[in-house]
Order: C-alpha cells, then sequence, then structure tokens
C-alpha cells in the first residue's frame, strides 16, 4: 500500500500498487503532453519565422527573375520582329516563286493534258481492238470450254457405263460362284459317293458344253474310254490349230467322295495314277479336279502348282474348271509359233541333208565334165596356139605393109605444087594465071 497526500488539502490518503502506478502514469503523462505541447510550439513558431524569411527571399529572388525576364522577353521580342520581317521578304519571294511554277506548270500540264487527250484516243481504239480480241478469244474459250465439258460428260459417262458394266459382271460371277458354292455344298447331302463322282464328271462336261466349246470349234473334249494301258482317266482335252497342229492337251481326273465315307483318301493319293494316264495317253498337262480334303487351305486357295512332284501338274477346285482350260489354251497358243518354227528347222534339217546329197552328187558329176571340159580345152588352146603363130606371120606382113604405107604417106604429104613445077615453066606459068583468075573473082566479088 501507498500513502499520498493531497497538495491542495493536506489529506493523507493510502492506495494500492495498482492505483498507484496508474496515478503516475497519469501525471507523467500530463508532463509529457505538456513538454510535447511546448515543444510543438517552439517548432511551429520556428517554422514560422523561417517560411517568412524564405518567403521574404522568395519574393526577391523572384523580382529579380521577373526584371531579367522583361529584359530577355524585350530582347526576344525584338529578334521576333526582325525574323517576322525576314519571314515576310522571303515568304514574298516564295509566293513569286510559286506563281512562276504554277504558271509553268500550268503551260506543262496543258501540254500534258493535249497528249493525254491524244494518247487517250489511241488508248480507246487499243482497248478496244484489245476488247474485240478479248472477246473473240472468250468466245472460243467458251467454245472449247464447252466441247471440253460435252468430251468430258461423254468420257464420264462411258466411264460410268463401264463402272457399272463391271460392277454388272462382278455381281453376276460372284452370283455364279455363290450359286457353285451352294450347289457343292448340297452335293454331299443330297448323293450317295459313286453318284458325287458321276455328278462330279457331269458338271464338268456340262460347264465345258456350254461356254467352252463354242469358244474352242477345233477343240476335242470327250470321256477317256481307252483302259488299253491298263488305266484310263475321266476326260481328254485336246485343241488343233486352223492348220490341224495340235498345241495343247490335258488329261483331267475328277475325285471326291461323301462326309460319310470311311477311308477319307488325300489329293497325293491319285498323283502318280494321273501322270501315267498323262504319258499313256501321250498329254502334255495333268489336271486333277478335286472335292477331296475340303478344309485344306491349300487347295481352296486356287490353281495348285504340283509340278515339283510331277511334271505340269495342277490340283484345282470344280470352280476353277474352265478357268485352267483358258489358262492353258492361251499359255500354250504362245508356244504355237514355236512348235511351229521347230516342225520347219526339222524339215529343214531334212532339207539340209538332202542337199548335201544333191551337193555330192554334183560334185562327182561336175567333177567328171570338168575333166572332159579339161582336156576338150587343152585341145582348144594348142589349136588357138597354132592359130596364134598363124595369125603372128599375118601379123608380121601387115605390120610389113603398114610401114610402107606410112613412107607412101609421107612422101604424099611431102609433095607440093612448088616441088612439081620446079624445072617446068609451063606448069608454073598456068599455076600463076589460075591465081590471078581467083584473085580477080575476089576483088569483084
Amino acid at each position: 500500500m501507498k500513502e499520498l497526500k493531497c497538495p491542495k488539502c493536506g489529506s493523507v490518503f493510502t492506495v494500492d500498487e495498482a492505483d498507484y502506478a496508474s496515478i503516475v502514469s497519469q501525471v507523467k503523462n500530463a508532463e509529457f503532453d505538456a513538454e510535447v505541447n511546448r515543444r510543438l510550439q517552439e517548432l511551429h513558431d520556428r517554422h514560422k519565422t523561417e517560411e517568412q524569411l524564405a518567403i521574404a527571399k522568395v519574393e526577391k529572388n523572384y523580382q529579380e527573375a521577373l526584371s531579367k525576364k522583361e529584359i530577355a522577353i524585350n530582347e526576344k521580342a525584338a529578334q521576333i520582329q526582325q525574323l517576322n520581317a525576314k519571314l515576310n521578304e522571303a515568304e514574298q519571294a516564295k509566293k513569286n516563286e510559286i506563281s512562276l511554277a504554277i504558271a509553268e506548270k500550268d503551260k506543262e500540264i496543258g501540254s500534258l493534258k493535249s497528249s493525254l487527250h491524244e494518247n487517250e484516243s489511241r488508248l480507246k481504239i487499243a482497248v478496244m481492238e484489245e476488247q474485240r480480241k478479248a472477246s473473240d478469244e472468250l468466245q472460243n474459250k467458251d467454245r472449247e470450254i464447252a466441247e471440253l465439258k460435252a468430251s468430258a460428260e461423254i468420257s464420264r459417262q462411258k466411264a460410268v457405263n463401264y463402272v457399272n458394266s463391271l460392277k454388272e459382271q462382278y455381281e453376276a460371277k460372284l452370283k455364279m460362284t455363290q450359286e457353285q458354292v451352294d450347289y457343292y455344298k448340297d452335293l454331299k447331302t443330297k448323293m450317295s459317293t459313286k453318284m458325287i463322282g458321276e455328278t462330279l464328271e457331269i458338271h464338268c462336261a456340262t460347264q465345258y458344253n456350254q461356254m467352252m466349246r463354242p469358244l474352242l470349234p477345233h477343240a476335242y473334249f470327250e470321256k477317256d474310254n481307252d483302259v488299253s494301258g491298263g488305266s484310263k482317266g475321266d476326260f481328254i482335252f485336246r485343241d488343233f490349230a486352223p492348220d490341224g497342229t495340235e498345241y495343247v492337251s490335258i488329261m483331267f481326273e475328277m475325285k471326291n467322295e461323301a462326309d460319310e465315307t470311311a477311308t477319307k483318301h488325300k489329293n497325293e493319293d491319285f498323283f502318280k495314277k494321273l501322270d501315267a494316264d498323262r504319258k499313256a495317253k501321250k498329254c502334255e498337262f495333268a489336271v486333277l479336279v478335286s472335292l477331296l480334303e475340303p478344309d485344306s487351305e491349300l487347295y481352296n486357295g486356287g490353281i495348285v502348282d504340283v509340278s515339283y512332284r510331277y511334271e505340269k501338274m495342277y490340283v484345282i477346285r470344280p470352280q476353277f474348271f474352265l478357268p485352267i482350260i483358258s489358262l492353258l489354251v492361251q499359255t500354250s497358243k504362245k508356244s504355237l509359233e514355236y512348235k511351229r518354227q521347230l516342225a520347219i528347222a526339222r524339215n529343214q534339217s531334212i532339207d539340209v541333208t538332202n542337199f548335201e546329197n544333191q551337193l555330192l552328187d554334183f560334185r562327182d558329176k561336175f567333177g567328171r565334165n570338168y575333166r572332159l571340159a579339161s582336156e576338150k580345152f587343152k585341145t582348144a588352146i594348142e589349136e588357138i596356139d597354132k592359130s596364134i603363130q598363124h595369125l603372128q606371120k599375118i601379123k608380121e606382113a601387115l605390120t610389113g605393109s603398114e610401114r610402107n604405107l606410112q613412107l607412101a604417106n609421107d612422101k604424099a604429104e611431102a609433095l607440093t605444087i612448088q616441088k612439081l613445077t620446079r624445072g617446068n615453066p609451063t606448069m608454073t606459068d598456068l599455076f600463076n594465071k589460075a591465081r590471078e583468075a581467083n584473085r580477080v573473082v575476089e576483088e569483084s566479088e
């Protein structure tokens, strides 16, 4: 507890620590605020004094600056007046120059307008001419475009027709193939083992007669009924060129069996027999038409070449019966010309042999005739030598005569009138009179 005495009434009272601290704080705060206020007042007074001094200094500087500014302004005004005078002079000179330039330009513009008018006339004529050419060319282009459009439309229509035709053909082939597939699917359920094989043969024969026989008028396609060799195939196909040359031959064997058959055969079980039948009947190709091994991807994929096992042998499904005939026919036709050339070569070989025999016979006869001719030739040479000797004597006589004739000719050429009249006055006088008469006649003429 603290005891405090009031400074005014002198009363003493007690306060606890908290109240005492509060009172002390209030006393301190009052004194602090009074001190602060006093200090603020001093600062305010000092600031006001400094402000008044600064204002006075600023006003003084302002007055000085204002007087300097007025002086500068007056100088600038004088300079501006001088510049305005010079500017007016320059402006007047510029106006004069512009007036002269405008006059020159007006003159030049007048000349250019006149030239432009002429150029416009020429340009209009040229433009009209170009427009006419462009119009003609445009008409030609329009005509060409119309023709091209018509041609394109015709081509497009042809293409559409061709596509439609191909589509129809494809659909027809697809339909026919589907019908064949359905047909062969029904074969095993409708027929016995024996009938299946017979039906396959009938089917192939029917297809050939309907489709291939009209296309191959010279071809032979019949059942193989010749068992003289102990075995036979099912069908033999042969085709001939118009001159009768055989260029292709095929031995066909048809094989099938029902699902309920206990023993399932494979295609390769029949290769050896088919190859033997082909050789026995002198056929070039062998084809096994088979429905065996129906789940085999190899045989279901198309035409299978098994020539690695047996020469020129193929295995097909029935739907490839006609295509393989067409394929082998077309391939063999290409070799027909080679066969013809081979036949010609063989005939030529025979002709060469005959030629050699004839040549030997000719050589013998020619040798005998040569000996006879040689003997006669020697006799003729001897007679010619005798004749030459006789002719040589005649030549020598003729040569002597030629020399005498040459001497006579030389003497004749050396003979002149002077030589003839020399020592003969009468002949000289006659020749002189004849010369004088000829001269007088020439002068008179």
